[in-house]
């Protein structure tokens, strides 16, 4: 970084800084819900989570986003990023809207496996397409299946700001597993 004396900048303290912020996060044993996995569908699993018989995981509360709509093929996850989520530029870090973007697309492709059967993300590949701050209202994070597999499966994502703006699209393949192999 370089000396303020040399540049002639006035470097902020922390005085100058405002009040500060906080938020408090509560979250369950997420192996809780991971038990659930191997005896229920993803379709029961996904919408025993989103009607509250199962903790959602903790990310998702970390990061303030939840399912509300879960179909076998597509999820929609939603949620309002704060400040707590922005980058050092002042605005919502691209991180938040990954998260949302891997978490649909994976949760679709769950949607639509039997008991017994299990994913991990194999990529992701998302592009971003306008920036979102804590006034971009709720993303609706949309995820659909584009091609169900054996063995991978492909979906994709869209993430919508709160007046139906696409700001960012993302693709995605997962494999399908037995859990524990």
């Amino acid at each position: 970084m370089p000396d303020a004396e040399l540049t002639g900048a006035t470097l902020p303290i922390a005085a100058d800084w405002g009040a500060p912020s906080s938020k408090v996060i509560t979250w369950h044993d997420p192996m809780i819900t991971a038990a659930a996995v191997p005896g229920m569908t993803g379709l029961e699993f996904l919408r025993a989570i989103r009607d509250g018989k199962l903790p959602p995981a903790p990310i998702a509360v970390l990061l303030g986003f939840r399912p509300v709509e879960v179909e076998e093929g597509m999820v929609v996850f939603e949620g309002a990023p704060d400040e707590s989520v922005y980058n050092p530029i002042g605005v919502v870090h691209g991180g938040l809207v990954c998260t949302m973007a891997d978490t649909v697309a994976a949760c679709a492709v769950h949607s639509t496996l039997p008991a017994g059967l299990t994913y991990t993300s194999i990529d992701l590949n998302v592009s971003y397409t306008r920036p979102v701050t804590k006034d971009s209202g709720t993303l609706r994070a949309i995820g659909t299946i584009v091609k169900p597999g054996r063995r991978v499966a492909f979906s994709k994502a869209e993430i919508l700001d709160g007046r139906g703006k696409v700001v960012a699209t993302a693709t995605s393949s997962c494999l399908i597993m037995r859990p524990g192999s």
